[in-house]
């Protein structure tokens, strides 16, 4: 039976853990490497890092279901994580942001500087994120193609829990907008029942901001993990904003999000 490789860059604080954590969570649903992912600006620097990983390492309770392993090599955060993880084909890349202050300050002067480099979808933790059973996830899509993208990789994660996808739109006084996110949303339903993933779907009021009326829903449905795609090339600018926001939510909780490529096809 294949394994699945999940990465967790770790730059050994509080929050590297939680993302550890939360990828040995995972891995007690399904059979998993995970590789703790470390890059230096010196050789010299490798060994010490390595000990200090294997150490927390050696910390951790870990499922059968999982084997680990130590990376540590020189490397740049904004260009390396992308080559090492398409390189040994991982699945899911597993990274903590200190909030919206610390991530501005992790990816430098574009945000989302660090996912849009790479193909593989993040799941993005806060230091306080709980690792919970996942019974429903929450997937905002727009009337673009590339939001379609995270319909694959929230599948396969609802799949793993048996967890419920809530699909949810604007609506649209526009007739002809109307229908096209109807058609959209009838589309990805039976993906979803195709798949054998449960799925809602939800058109939220037109006025009011977005993000807000998406966290509106996630109170609500008591949502366990939020998933988009990433594509601020196709939207406005607040888009950036937008995500922004859903990565470093109020209630801490995790959020898959996958840059919108050609690549986001192959996660169905």
């Amino acid at each position: 039976m294949s394994r699945n490789l999940y990465i967790v860059p770790h730059d050994l604080t509080e929050v590297g853990n939680t993302a550890l954590d939360y990828a040995l969570f995972l891995g007690t649903h399904v059979r998993t490497d995970i590789m703790l992912l470390h890059l230096v600006d010196n050789k010299s620097k490798i060994a010490a890092v390595e000990a200090k990983l294997w150490d927390i390492i050696k910390s951790k309770v870990v499922s059968p279901s999982v084997e680990m392993f130590v990376m540590v090599t020189v490397g740049d955060i904004f260009t390396d994580i992308s080559k090492i993880a398409n390189r040994e084909h991982a699945q899911l890349i597993l990274m903590g942001t200190h909030g919206a202050k610390g991530f501005q300050k992790l990816t430098g002067s574009f945000a989302m500087k660090v996912i849009t480099s790479c193909d593989v979808p993040f799941i993005v933790v806060q230091k306080e994120t709980k690792h919970v059973e996942i019974k429903n996830i929450v997937v905002p899509i727009d009337l673009t193609k590339e939001s379609l993208q995270i319909v694959s990789p929230a599948g396969d994660l609802a799949r793993i829990f048996d967890a419920t996808v809530h699909v949810i739109g604007e609506k649209h006084t526009d007739e002809g907008l109307s229908q096209q996110t109807k058609n959209r949303v009838l589309l990805i339903r039976n993906k979803y029942d195709e798949k054998g993933a449960k799925c809602e779907v939800n058109l939220l009021p037109s006025s009011g901001s977005y993000s807000k009326k998406v966290m509106g829903y996630v109170k609500e449905k008591n949502i366990d993990l939020i998933a988009l795609a990433y594509h601020s090339e196709s939207l406005l600018p607040q888009f950036d904003n937008f995500a922004q926001s859903l990565i470093t939510n109020d209630l801490k909780l995790p959020c898959m999000i996958i840059a919108a490529k050609q690549s986001g096809n192959l996660y169905f």
